[in-house]
């Protein structure tokens, strides 16, 4: 396997792979989407508060909605599938919507660095009312025989006050 950069990666490529992430989720193919995971994926979502920008940054890192592993992201997707997630029963539906895209160089050999906008829409049952989540997240992704693999995610929320009802969905 020769190493990669992204200098020998096409955007493109990188792209599709951010949106056919977004398909898996958005059509509830939660297996497909572990899939796409590295076995030591780190994802999370640090705090974000108001402060005079002056005094430092407005994320707080030692504070998370959610720091997750494989297992406990499989343990929610298990979880989703029984009749106990009152939460997205009937579940909820969403759409991920990717853009900004940055592309570079991993802080390890075969790796990238990858930086996008987003935004998650999400309506319930027969509401009206549309919840979302928008932000950054910034990526590392590696190259493995199985193709790319998401190593490590974090989360960063443009609100400091989240308003959806619960954080059942994945960003």
């Amino acid at each position: 396997m020769s190493t990669v950069s992204a200098t020998n990666v096409t955007y493109g490529d990188v792209v599709r792979l951010l949106f056919q992430e977004a398909a898996c989720l958005d059509r509830r193919d939660l297996d497909g989407w572990l899939a796409m995971l590295a076995d030591d994926v780190v994802y999370r979502m640090p705090l974000r508060i108001t402060k005079d920008p002056r005094t430092g940054s407005d994320i707080v890192e030692g504070m998370t909605f959610f720091e997750e592993t494989k297992v406990s992201l499989r343990t929610r997707v298990e979880r989703l599938k029984t009749t106990s997630a009152w939460a997205e029963m009937p579940p909820t539906r969403t759409r991920h919507f990717i853009s900004n895209i940055l592309v570079d160089d991993g802080p390890e050999p075969d790796t990238l660095a990858v930086t996008s906008s987003f935004l998650v829409l999400r309506s319930r049952r027969d509401s009206e009312a549309v919840e979302q989540v928008f932000g950054e997240r910034q990526d590392v992704w590696r190259k493995s025989d199985e193709g790319w693999k998401l190593v490590r995610r974090t989360i960063y929320p443009d609100q400091t006050t989240l308003t959806v009802l619960n954080l059942s969905m994945f960003i």
